[in-house]
């Protein structure tokens, strides 16, 4: 069972913008979609834009500075200039917060169902 940690509280969300939390010296960007956060590394792996400063529309976000897109469910890269997918982070929200998974190998945001 992964370790999760608290991140955020949940009146710090919301489903117009994206938000950066730090974790273990890492910035992540988690987005409420539908109700569900996810959340993805905040460097835009092209030029290190933040990415939770980018537009969001359904489970894509676009950077920032070049327009590069992301699916944040999956972190694949959609649109260049970007080249390298994202790293995907374990969320879920809970009564007292929002919390992220400390497991380093979380790929994608997809259910495991």
């Amino acid at each position: 069972m992964p370790n999760f940690v608290k991140v955020a509280e949940l009146d710090e969300l919301n489903e117009n913008a994206g938000l950066m939390v730090e974790l273990e010296g890492e910035q992540v960007a988690i987005f409420l979609v539908d109700g569900k956060p996810l959340a993805v590394q905040d460097k835009c792996p092209h030029r290190g834009a933040p990415l939770s400063e980018g537009q969001r529309t359904g489970t894509v976000v676009r950077c920032p500075w070049h327009a590069a897109k992301f699916d944040l469910v999956t972190g694949k890269v959609l649109n260049p200039p970007a080249r390298r997918d994202l790293h995907c982070y374990k969320a879920e929200t809970r009564a007292d917060g929002v919390y992220l998974s400390l497991e380093r190998d979380a790929t994608s945001n997809e259910s495991s169902s």
